[in-house]
């Protein structure tokens, strides 16, 4: 099927003497100036064919750029998006894809009434669905056109069934090339180890979102991936690579997109162009803090001065805390490095938030992991621990990432998350005053938290997701700190900092009740109440001491095993 796609400027008619001759502007180069001749006709597959015999690369992505767009301007999207793909420069298709995206937009009759057939679509989401390299529009040996569908009525104005059939063998060319298999399973099978490029990820998300189509389940899901367990580089290819375990995903009780066999969380694209872009800009440094008002924390002090002249009727022991509470209010929540609508966000201070609630003995913990309260005694001379203000924050927990001399593939090894601990003291005005130090018991609560900290995702997943954002905080700064982009020839035009991709915004507390409890020993009442956050700074574990040579070789051998399928797909970016 051809088309004719006037193009204004492409040329220049000059009519003499009745005669009508052409001029060309495109330049010097003959071959440059066929191209453009093929793009005023419409005739697209030999001018991919064209492009496919470029001088230089540079040469190439300027062609697929000149098709992209006419093929636009004619109408066929689909096809200049394909076409878009063909681009090898993320800055050139980015400069591309900008001037091709559009909302999507509802046909004329599309909410109901009489809807006249939309071919061009059809033919768009086949040609680019279904093996879109064997198609004409694409240079390939496929063809599709319109007809009539269902019935038509020949000159006799007689109603007839309508029938085509392909005498040219073309169709059962492209049954059986449809039949072979790309590379790629289903994202849905388990997998010990898949992996995801970056780069061609970027690339297939950008390209979406320039033909106005929602992005596919595994782009959002990153292929299930649930663990982060290598990152690669492939400069042969350009490729920059994650790879981990991962299998088919489903919504737990809780709402979370969690794997279906271990209940892990599964690793979200948004999460990972967040610390991507922090990375960029800021080092890997970000976190959250949940902290009191310091002048309730003022108040507080007061009320418990006035309260303590006298002895506390158990009766009046409800009212009592209810007051306390009261006088607490509520504790702020600031986000700093990151947007604080994001879901990182969201996660840091969900994380935080149960975290406290855990060492106050608001939330059950685990075996090995008893809350704060619970561990409290009285002093020998009965006396219950000072005023203080208990803080616990989570912080990176890697134990060492290891790599080759050539530096192509890391490994991340160690827990990821830990919980730290300090005591302040508390001024007259409420001030928070850092010590530096931790008691014993503090301590011993972080302790417990982080060397349990396996079992408590398994129990809350929160945890999980924590450990999953920490993790591509690592791999952004692993791949910011080996410069390991520009040794795959990525740009990061789409997903780093001044890229357009734009994460999901969620709505996320400012506030939120003070976390505090209470315990009676010996009919004394000891209150406890906490505050600290997450604090994550990837720069102070991303240095050279911090990155070990693996000496036995493993690692290049599961380099050698995860290099980019020779025949994967075009528009393929993950596969096991």
């Amino acid at each position: 099927m051809s088309r004719l796609f006037p193009l204004a400027l492409l040329l220049l008619l000059v009519v003499t003497g009745g005669q009508t001759s052409v001029v060309w502007g495109a330049g010097p180069d003959p071959m440059m100036a066929d191209f453009d001749a093929l793009l005023v006709a419409g005739e697209f597959p030999p001018a991919i064919d064209l492009a496919k015999k470029a001088k230089t690369a540079e040469q190439r992505d300027q062609m697929y750029a000149r098709l992209a767009r006419a093929q636009a301007a004619g109408g066929a999207k689909q096809a200049a998006i394909a076409s878009a793909r063909s681009i090898a420069s993320d800055q050139y298709r980015t400069e591309t894809l900008i001037g091709l995206e559009k909302p999507l937009t509802a046909r004329p009759g599309a909410m109901g009434g009489g809807v006249e057939p939309d071919f061009d679509q059809l033919i768009d989401l086949i040609t680019t669905t279904i093996e879109p390299e064997t198609w004409d529009l694409l240079g390939g040996p496929g063809a599709v056109a319109p007809f009539e569908s269902g019935v038509y009525v020949d000159s006799k104005g007689t109603l007839q069934r309508a029938q085509l059939r392909d005498r040219s063998g073309r169709l059962e060319l492209i049954r059986e090339a449809t039949g072979g298999d790309s590379g790629n399973r289903r994202a849905a099978v388990s997998s010990p180890l898949r992996k995801i490029s970056l780069n061609r990820l970027e690339r297939e998300v950008h390209l979406k979102m320039a033909a106005g189509e929602p992005l596919d389940e595994e782009m959002v899901r990153l292929a299930g991936i649930y663990k982060v367990k290598y990152v690669l580089v492939y400069p042969e290819t350009g490729d920059i690579v994650i790879a981990g375990p991962a299998g088919n995903w489903t919504p737990n009780a809780e709402g979370r997109v969690v794997n279906i066999e271990t209940q892990r969380p599964v690793l979200r694209l948004d999460d990972l162009v967040v610390v991507m872009r922090n990375a960029q800009r800021d080092k890997g440094r970000y976190g959250c803090s949940i902290t009191p008002y310091q002048e309730r924390l003022a108040a507080t002090q007061d009320f418990l001065k006035k309260s303590g002249e006298k002895s506390l009727n158990p009766r009046q022991r409800d009212k009592w805390l209810d007051d306390l509470r009261q006088t607490l209010g509520k504790q702020e929540i600031e986000v700093y490095g990151i947007d604080a609508d994001t879901h990182v966000a969201r996660i840091l201070v969900e994380a935080d938030y149960h975290m406290k609630r855990i060492g106050m003995g608001l939330e059950e913990g685990t075996l090995g992991v008893p809350s704060y309260l619970s561990m409290v005694e009285l002093g020998p001379d009965e006396t219950p621990p000072p005023m203080d203000v208990l803080r616990w924050w989570f912080a990176l927990n890697y134990s060492v990432v290891a790599t080759t001399d050539s530096r192509d593939i890391f490994e991340i090894r160690g827990p990821g998350v830990q919980v730290l601990s300090e005591n302040e003291l508390l001024a007259k005005d409420g001030e928070r005053v850092h010590t530096g130090k931790s008691s014993t018991l503090n301590e011993t609560f972080a302790h417990n938290f982080t060397k349990h900290y396996d079992a408590l995702a398994k129990k809350y997943p929160i945890y999980a997701e924590l450990q999953n954002v920490f993790d591509l905080t690592l791999v952004a700064a692993i791949i910011e700190k080996e410069a390991l982009a520009s040794r795959g020839a990525w740009g990061q035009t789409y997903f780093g900092v001044e890229g357009r991709y734009r994460p999901e915004r969620l709505l996320v507390a400012k506030e939120v009740e003070t976390i505090m409890n209470h315990k009676v020993i010996n009919k004394r009442h000891i209150i406890a109440g906490v505050s600290g956050g997450v604090r994550v700074d990837a720069s102070k574990f991303i240095t050279d001491e911090n990155f070990k040579l693996d000496e036995y070789g493993l690692l290049d051998a599961d380099l050698k095993g995860s290099v980019v399928p020779p025949k994967m797909a075009a528009e393929a970016w993950w596969w096991d």
